[in-house]
């Protein structure tokens, strides 16, 4: 279920005869309703690195909107590419929702959840050949424990990553229970929380396999880079490093001209939303507006 759509939309504004980007297209929630409002030749370009959501997309979606949605298959850090290949060099919005959806995290085979078991995979684009098996089974104790507490900020790192060598040198770890089990044993019960204690092992695990913050990072100033003057983006995070870097990022291009304004406070799902959707919880919204005399 997509996240703060119509807040999405009034920031966006989409209109007909634009051109907008969904940078993380997903099952095409947000994809449908900017089509909707852009009617009737409004255009959105739907971008996912995830094969299965792409394909998904142009079976279920695209065949409704015809030639006004453009479905594409790579990461948001090419983004200019992508719509060189399509003739565009500048839209009139972008929203980048850097969220993964129930589907994804409920497909066992892709390793993303603890909840059920499946193989330690992780990997949104199944082209990539670095998965989270890699990263335990053979990555020293010393980068693992670095990676956890510093895209987990998990504060049991350098326990967890002792717990993952000693399993490993008698066995190897294929699976998420597996790891899972690894890092409960590795903290103590009184630290749990209200969180599953390896959530925040398997959020850094995730971010590294995908690249993640290196690719927010370039996405971030590709979307920049191919906004029309007065035009927006949209990113909606849900953890604090994620949206660390996009506040960074927009107020750096605010402080060079840039963007003309930014959102001063992230922009948070009402209580109606979180009832029916508990993944937008952790979710902000954020927005940047392009200077009108920057070309």
């Amino acid at each position: 279920m997509p996240v703060m759509v119509e807040e999405v939309m009034d920031i966006l504004r989409p209109e007909s005869g634009n051109i907008y980007v969904d940078a993380t297209i997903g099952y095409g929630g947000h994809a449908v309703r900017i089509l909707e409002l852009s009617a009737p030749d409004g255009v959105v370009v739907g971008i996912d690195k995830d094969e299965e959501a792409i394909e998904w997309v142009k079976r279920k979606v695209k065949p409704q909107w015809g030639e006004r949605l453009i479905v594409k298959h790579g990461d948001f850090s090419n983004m200019g590419q992508m719509l060189h290949e399509e003739g565009i060099t500048e839209v009139d919005g972008i929203l980048m929702d850097l969220g993964m959806s129930s589907k994804q995290i409920e497909d066992v085979e892709r390793g993303f959840s603890f909840k059920d078991d499946g193989p330690l995979d992780m990997r949104m684009d199944r082209r990539s050949a670095l998965t989270a098996a890699e990263i335990v089974n053979r990555w020293s104790e010393e980068d693992i424990a670095d990676i956890l507490r510093t895209y987990g900020e998990e504060r049991f790192a350098r326990q967890i990553a002792r717990g993952i060598s000693d399993y490993r040198k008698k066995k190897e770890i294929t699976t998420t229970k597996q790891l899972a089990e690894i890092v409960k044993k590795s903290i103590p019960h009184k630290f749990w929380g209200k969180i599953h204690p390896a959530t925040r092992t398997f959020l850094a695990l995730r971010i590294v396999v995908n690249d993640e913050m290196k690719n927010l990072e370039r996405g971030l100033e590709e979307g920049i880079n191919l906004l029309k003057s007065g035009k927006r983006l949209c990113v909606i995070s849900f953890h604090s490093l994620e949206d660390r870097i996009v506040k960074q990022t927009f107020k750096k291009s605010l402080d060079e001209g840039i963007a003309k304004a930014i959102s001063k406070k992230p922009i948070l799902p009402g209580k109606e939303e979180i009832m029916k959707n508990r993944r937008a919880r952790s979710a902000k919204l954020r927005w940047l507006e392009k200077d009108r005399r920057i070309k």
